[in-house]
Formats: C-alpha cells, structure tokens, sequence
C-alpha cells in the first residue's frame, strides 16, 4: 500500500514511525518549512522531517499547495492509496484530496465533532472536560468536517498539562491510525454531527495572563492548558511571572482579601492567591531574569510580600 504522509511537529512523529513499523510504502513525507529557533536563529528541521530522514524518505517543504501545478503534478504521479495528514499545519485544496487512489485520512486529536481546529488538545484542558480522544477522519473541503472513521476515547488526568496530554494522545493516535488503514475496508464512515461542533482555535501569546476573579478550579485548567505553550502569567509589582503549576488550595483564606492577592506562602503548599472562590497554590514560576523554579526554591533566594495582589501590568 503506497501512502504520502503530512505532518509537522512531534505529535505526528508516532504516526509516521507506525507507518514505517507496518511496513507500508511510505513514498514521501511532506511537512512545513524548516524555522529559525534559540538565541541564534539556528533554521530547525521540523520533527517530522529529522524522522524521514533517519528512515531514509523523501522530503517535500511547499509553501503552499493552491496554484502550485509542479507538487501536483509530483503527487499525482507517485499515485499513492492514501495521503495520511497529522497535524500538517496547511490547509490541502480540493485537487489535493482528490490525489489518492482510495482517500485521504487525517488524524485528528478530539472526539469529533468537539474542538474542531487548531487547538483540541489546549482547549479541551482550558475547558475542563474530564475526557478527550483521537479520531481518524475523512478529508474534506471545510475544518475538520469530514466523515469519522475510528475514535479512541481517554480520561484527561487531574493537572495534567496540554504538553503531557499531546504526548499520551501522540502514541493513541498512531495506534488508531494503524488500525484505521489495517481495517478500512471494513469500516462504515459516519457523520459528524454539526450540531454537536465545537472549534478550538490556535492559542495566542496575549490569551495567556490569569484571571484570578474566576474560580479556582477554572484557573487550574487554565494553567495546565497554557503549559507548555504559550504558559500562564500574571504580573507582580509590574514583573511578568509565568506560572507552571498551579493546584486547588484546600485551606482556608481571608475572603476579604482581593482576587490575586497573595495570602500566604507555605514551603512545600506554595504560594496562597486569592481566587474567586477560593485559593490556588501557585507552585511552579518563572520571574523576570530568572530559571524556571519551584516556588520554595525562588523563596529561599528572594521575597515576596504578602498581600501584594497579582494582575494588571
């Protein structure tokens, strides 16, 4: 079985390396243009493109796929059976879909049709819900809109982080992707229903800064969704911190104290804010020119004045 295979970043490593474990005819691997990363803008290969080299593939970098006759032509040549596309990061036009012999399947990390988009995985923690999954999907014209071929559900743990949670839902999807083109001809694709859609867009850098008027629980999800990017923050004493970790305060506070205000430190609890209901433990941070800490080692370096309360600029 001859199958082109799309994707950019580490979510979609496991999927490529499924293919080449199944020993299907990966013919070439398309992913995004190499970027400039670190202090030095040193141009970086795009995981999925250092996973085709390594197994010897073929590599293709288009910058766009509308009105480019050559790629279309180079894909229509190969005449594969399926375009497999995880997490590629471009929108394929129609002539692109209609490339493959059978189809074109994309692996996409919700149960659709919730948080269709960019963003699934972020959303589905800054959101709360207690479950997620992957679904492969036949490719069609709109955002993930096609037909659902096989889902795989799973629990999203307590504070686990969107990071950790791409990682858990980056190996399910390979094993769904692989069961998916081992049983196609068997499977009976089904529609989505629209009413049901949900769309979870890319995450920004100014999404990011805490609410600390919301409910504690609210801003817990809010902290693992941000983490690892684009992280969490506030602002004290007109200093961005980034804020890692943050838990439930089970304690009691002074509800007289303002939303943000820090109400205490406790080594080994954390950092005491004040929520809306309550209190989180702020336990893991970043302050202007320092490493990322646990907040008990930043404290035994430096103060932090309680009753300073947390936000604006």
């Amino acid at each position: 079985m001859k199958i082109i295979f799309m994707g950019t970043p580490n979510f979609a490593v496991p999927c490529l390396e499924k293919l080449i474990e199944l020993n299907y005819d990966v013919q070439a691997v398309f992913t995004q243009a190499d970027k400039p990363k670190g202090r030095g803008h040193k141009l970086t290969p795009p995981p999925v493109k250092e996973c085709a080299l390594k197994h010897g593939l073929p590599v293709m970098q288009p910058d766009t796929f509308r009105n480019n006759d050559e790629i279309l032509r180079v894909l229509r040549d190969l005449e594969p059976d399926f375009i497999v596309v995880v997490a590629y990061g471009k929108i394929l036009p129609e002539s692109i879909l209609n490339v493959p012999k059978i189809a074109c399947i994309n692996v996409h990390a919700s149960l659709l049709p919730k948080y269709r988009g960019a963003g699934p995985i972020q959303w589905s923690v800054l959101n709360g819900e207690k479950t997620t999954g992957v679904t492969t999907m036949l490719m069609a014209k709109g955002i993930d809109t096609g037909d659902m071929l096989l889902t795989e559900e799973t629990e999203i743990m307590p504070y686990e982080t969107a990071g950790e949670l791409t990682d858990r839902l980056s190996l399910m999807g390979a094993t769904v992707l692989g069961k998916t083109l081992e049983t196609y001809a068997e499977i009976s694709p089904r529609k989505q229903d629209d009413a049901l859609f949900t769309y979870a867009p890319l995450l920004k850098k100014d999404m990011a800064q805490i609410d600390f008027a919301k409910s504690s629980e609210e801003i817990c999800h809010f902290v693992c969704g941000m983490n690892p990017w684009p992280v969490a923050y506030s602002y004290y004493q007109g200093e961005m911190v980034k804020i890692y970790e943050a838990v439930i305060y089970e304690g009691e506070v002074d509800k007289n104290a303002k939303d943000g205000e820090i109400c205490a430190y406790i080594k080994k609890e954390g950092l005491i804010v004040k929520t809306q209901n309550g209190a989180v433990s702020i336990r893991t941070v970043q302050f202007k020119n320092s490493k990322k800490l646990s907040i008990d080692a930043y404290m035994s370096g430096h103060a932090i004045i309680i009753g300073e309360v947390l936000g604006g600029e």
